[in-house]
């Protein structure tokens, strides 16, 4: 470091070292809005780095502005330092203990991992974790360096307050914890810095113009500010708290649809934390991730029309789910097909309804209340509806997910209901355990897939009691240990809560959390029963859509349901039957029909069954709905076991990008190039670099300046300023020769420019 530099850094900024620790308030707001949210996964533990970093970013943001270094410089240094120290910190939390190296290596191998789990294997989410480390950390020292930069460069306070501010807000609308305090605190470091850049402001005029006492002027704008400043954010408090009026309710309506989706896509890229806030209405997306908080409204949902005198208890549902992710349900390889209205809704795929399954027709006319759902609902098997609609499945002709409606459309949908009778094909007790367990392929493949992880001491111990006691009772079937879970989950020994946050922080599954603790609400019920089924070789899947509504009129058959409803069951695979509905969910919620016995009917002989591995089972051996290249999680495929290939590929495909970029901005523009926008274009790509011209000069005085400093484009320069002279000022039109050398002296023009980055201590030739 020069003594020039030392002496820079060392002496007091003109904004003074107050304004400094109010831009790192600023900042540190943002990432202690952050950090208490936990983002990854609820361990709030592990994003405790991002103060540091954010701190680390206002002192690289800072020293590149006092230092001089030209805007493109300060900030690639500071994002080369980033670059060095976040990943590092990050590989620390996934690897406690590693060597530098081996820190690194965990960054690189998740953040690999995940890239390849979305642009590759296609999955909706992502078991991996340090990318979301990483990814944050980036953004919280982005944050500190663009704010210090933005301030002590060109003292534009504006700017970094909105963009800070957007953040800060957006992640507090995100999350059930109050974080009203670090608002307050934002906005007073904000309108303090701001009070304070605009006092300098003021006393510097006030010297230029030598009128009066620059001092006392910039002492009152001060005094003056802070009063207004404390007087406002004490009015803004009483407000907050006393306020009842609701002016904004009505935008709040209209914003939820989008916002719903919104917050369906960024769960791919950042996993809900366990407090996320709910919009008050379920989402039925093509993934769920199980949080601390099950909360809806209680605002009118769904009005239907049925048969009078129809009281069946019907679950409404409207999502499947197929594949676990230890926090998550997805939909595995999504696929989609286009139903016109009318059409059979399931003909051609894997759940068109078994000749073997006695069902009962039925139609429903529903309609939705306002448009915050975009999937039709529906009894268990839809079989057509009254509008054009598409089909979202689970792998290609595969299984139904969702029927993907006009948001606020309503509908008249005919489902076939199954029919609940002693008679072949008819619901009862005895007939489902004489269904047996020769299921189709295409069911097993993806209907009995757990991951890794999914099971611990404690969830593999209530399975062995399970199994122990349906095979003491002599009941060792199907039917039989399904029920058998539902009545060990609605015991009293399990509690039903909305709130559990906090509970699961340190467990990474769901299933295991639940058998721990025995304390969720429907979401950790049914997930526990679909995978101890999937233990014990029963193809089951997760679906969420309503519970039957607590308003019928049997008399009218107008029946009414409402947000509150929002529940998640289980769907248990019978051979001849099709899907049958289980309600584990203990807390008097689960309202299912009731079976009859009925007779006795002979038990089906299975027939010889591979032994699933389900910790290395992978779909793709034996689902024939799978596409190509798509791998869910935790089976095998492409994982990156050695770093170095990783770096390798990540620096081959950096080089290829920046040689692509190279090409395209040496090419120059491709249409037709003026004299008057040639000139604009060298002179505002000089001007970025700090080598700009002044209001004073002349075209032919600035190329010529500039030519001192890069003497071997002196002719390009040149013929840069005789066009635009002799076009703006002597109203000439060039020939198409003089064109075509204005534009190959452009061309060379914008490589040779970038050299000024370089050229720091040239400036002064300039002036």
């Amino acid at each position: 470091m020069t003594a020039a530099l030392r002496a820079r850094l060392g002496a007091a900024p003109a904004e003074g070292w107050i304004s400094l620790a109010l831009v790192a308030v600023l900042a540190l707001s943002v990432a202690w809005s952050i950090d208490d949210s936990a983002l990854v996964l609820g361990r709030g533990a592990w994003t405790d780095f991002l103060p540091w970093v954010t701190l680390l970013g206002v002192a690289a943001g800072f020293i590149g502005a006092r230092a001089h270094w030209n805007r493109p410089v300060a900030h690639l240094i500071g994002a080369a330092f980033a670059a060095l120290i976040v990943p590092l910190i990050a590989g620390g939390i996934l690897e406690p203990g590693a060597s530098p190296a081996g820190r690194y290596e965990a960054t690189a191998t998740a953040t690999l991992n995940a890239f390849l789990d979305f642009a590759i294997r296609d999955l909706r989410v992502t078991r991996e974790t340090g990318h979301y480390m990483l990814v944050l950390g980036m953004l919280c020292w982005a944050n500190g360096q663009f704010a210090a930069s933005a301030i002590f460069r060109h003292g534009r306070p504006l700017g970094p307050i909105i963009v800070l501010g957007t953040v800060l807000v957006a992640n507090m609308s995100g999350t059930t914890k109050s974080h009203l305090w670090l608002l307050v605190l934002f906005t007073m470091a904000a309108l303090l810095l701001l009070t304070r850049l605009h006092a300098l402001d003021e006393r510097a005029t006030w010297v230029r113009r030598r009128i009066g006492d620059p001092a006392t002027v910039g002492s009152l704008y001060l005094r003056g500010g802070t009063v207004f400043i404390m007087i406002a954010i004490f009015g803004a408090l009483t407000l907050t708290a006393s306020a009842r009026s609701a002016p904004l309710a009505g935008f709040w309506d209209d914003a939820r649809p989008a916002l719903i989706s919104i917050s369906q896509w960024l769960q791919r890229i950042v996993p809900a934390a366990p407090d996320s806030v709910s919009l008050g209405v379920p989402s039925f997306g093509q993934q769920v991730t199980i949080g601390g908080v099950w909360s809806t409204s209680d605002e009118l949902a769904l009005t239907i029309r049925r048969a009078p005198g129809d009281d069946r208890r019907v679950y409404w549902r409207a999502t499947t789910y197929d594949e676990f992710a230890l926090r998550t349900w997805n939909t595995s390889t999504p696929d989609q097909a286009q139903r016109l209205a009318g059409d059979p809704l399931l003909a051609g795929t894997l759940d068109a309804i078994l000749d073997t399954s006695a069902r009962t027709p039925q139609v429903f006319q529903i309609q939705p209340a306002g448009n915050l759902f975009g999937v039709a609902f529906s009894p268990i098997d839809p079989l057509s509806i009254d509008r054009d609609v598409d089909v979202n499945l689970s792998g290609a002709n595969g299984y139904l997910h969702s029927i993907e409606i006009e948001a606020g459309a309503g509908y008249t949908v005919t489902a076939a209901l199954p029919t609940i009778a002693d008679q072949p094909g008819g619901l009862t007790e005895n007939r489902l355990r004489a269904a047996g367990q020769d299921y189709p392929p295409s069911v097993t493949a993806r209907y009995l897939g757990v991951p890794d992880g999914a099971m611990g001491p404690a969830a593999d111990q209530l399975l062995a009691d399970l199994e122990a006691r349906v095979k003491a009772a002599g009941k060792d079937n199907p039917f039989d240990f399904a029920t058998a879970i539902v009545n060990e989950l609605q015991s009293s020994r399990y509690r039903y809560s909305t709130n559990v946050l906090g509970v699961c922080d340190d467990s990474s599954s769901i299933v295991e959390c639940f058998a721990v603790h025995k304390t969720g609400y429907c979401e950790h019920y049914a997930s526990t029963m679909v995978i101890l089924l999937r233990e014990h070789g029963i193809p089951a899947r997760l679906v969420e859509g309503f519970l039957p509504g607590g308003d019928l009129d049997v008399a009218t058959g107008i029946e009414t349901i409402r947000t509150s409803a929002a529940h998640a069951w289980v769907e248990a695979y019978f051979p001849g039957f099709g899907w049958h509905l289980f309600d584990p969910t203990g807390g008097g919620r689960a309202d299912p029909e009731a079976l009859p016995v009925g007779t006795a009917v002979p038990l089906a002989t299975p027939r010889p069954t591979p032994s699933f591995g389900i910790s290395s089972f992978d779909p793709r051996d034996r689902d024939p709905t799978a596409r190509p290249g798509v791998l869910p999680p935790g089976s095998g495929g492409p994982r990156s076991d050695n770093p170095a290939i990783a770096v390798a590929i990540a620096v081959a495909l950096l080089a290829a990008v920046l040689l692509i970029a190279f090409a395209v901005w040496r090419r120059g523009p491709r249409g037709a190039t003026t004299p008057e926008g040639v000139y604009a274009s060298v002179t505002g790509l000089a001007r970025r670099f700090g080598f700009g011209p002044r209001p004073t000069q002349t075209a032919f005085e600035y190329a010529t300046a500039l030519g001192e400093i890069l003497p071997a484009v002196r002719p390009e320069l040149q013929t840069v300023a005789s066009a635009k002279v002799e076009v703006a000022y002597g109203r000439r039109e060039l020939g198409d020769d003089r064109i075509r050398a204005l534009r190959d002296s452009y061309r060379r023009l914008r490589v040779s420019l970038l050299r000024l980055a370089l050229r720091r201590g040239d400036r002064r030739r300039m002036r």
